[in-house]
């Protein structure tokens, strides 16, 4: 039990550059009394004590701001950063070393008792502030969700789901990932400003445009050229829509940069 209550604690101190001590960590930490409360309740759940494991479930609830299910399965080292609002269904599971952050709901689309209703999160997964997982599939290890994404499916080990309905960014290659772990040591909210699939399509969409327009113009030139056009004249006056150009700055602005 308390190997346990250490192993979380320095959790917290890894992945939390505001805990300073482990001190403030057992006494100011939400995240860590609600899975403190939760064990105890989940024991209860397993040995038949269903109502007193409900009602522990719901003490934690009270202190702390956080649901949690006794019946969710939650491996070691999770850590649960802020936490309220945070909503934790009956046949959830979550891997060793997951951080979930506030208001995120593990949430079931299924009212059949007896099957599995809720996600699994497999190892090291990062769920985002306001993120909902709906769903009785499983999010691969290392795999991150953005915040306020509403995934629907399950997704791929070390893969991004951003959106509603979340889309799929699949995980970048090795030497990346490891040189971004090197540096941070930890993906805070698990998600970057370039992870947004189809603001990275609009922008690739601008590009193209853009390059189209200046293959036109060069076209319009040599056409020019060759009727003999006059001089200093570089458009046709009763063509006006042939003038327009392409804004690619504005288009790329509005998609965000």
């Amino acid at each position: 039990m308390f190997s346990r209550l250490r192993s979380d604690i320095q959790c917290i101190l890894d992945r939390d550059p505001a805990a300073r001590s482990t001190w403030e960590v057992l006494t100011c930490y939400p995240g860590l009394h609600a899975l403190v409360l939760h064990r105890r309740a989940h024991w209860f759940w397993n040995h038949g004590f269903k109502w007193l494991g409900r009602f522990t479930s719901q003490l934690g609830r009270w202190f702390t701001g956080i649901e949690i299910h006794p019946g969710a399965m939650i491996a070691e080292r999770v850590f649960i950063d802020h936490g309220m609002g945070i909503v934790i269904g009956e046949t959830a599971e979550i891997g060793e070393g997951c951080t979930i952050y506030q208001g995120v709901t593990l949430g079931g689309t299924s009212l059949y008792k007896g099957v599995k209703r809720h996600p699994t999160l497999g190892r090291n997964v990062v769920v985002s502030a306001g993120a909902k997982v709906l769903g009785g599939f499983t999010v691969g290890d290392g795999a991150k969700i953005g915040s306020n994404a509403v995934v629907i499916k399950p997704v791929p080990p070390g893969a991004t789901a951003v959106g509603i309905p979340a889309r799929i960014i699949q995980a970048e290659d090795g030497v990346r990932r490891e040189q971004v772990a090197n540096q941070m040591g930890f993906s805070a909210y698990g998600i970057t400003e370039n992870d947004d699939p189809l603001s990275q399509a609009m922008k690739g969409l601008i590009d193209n445009a853009s390059s189209q327009e200046h293959q036109i113009a060069l076209l319009w030139a040599a056409i020019e050229k060759l009727s003999h056009s006059k001089a200093g004249t570089d458009c046709v006056p009763d063509n006006a829509a042939l003038c327009k150009t392409f804004d690619a700055d504005k288009l790329t602005q509005l998609v965000g940069k």
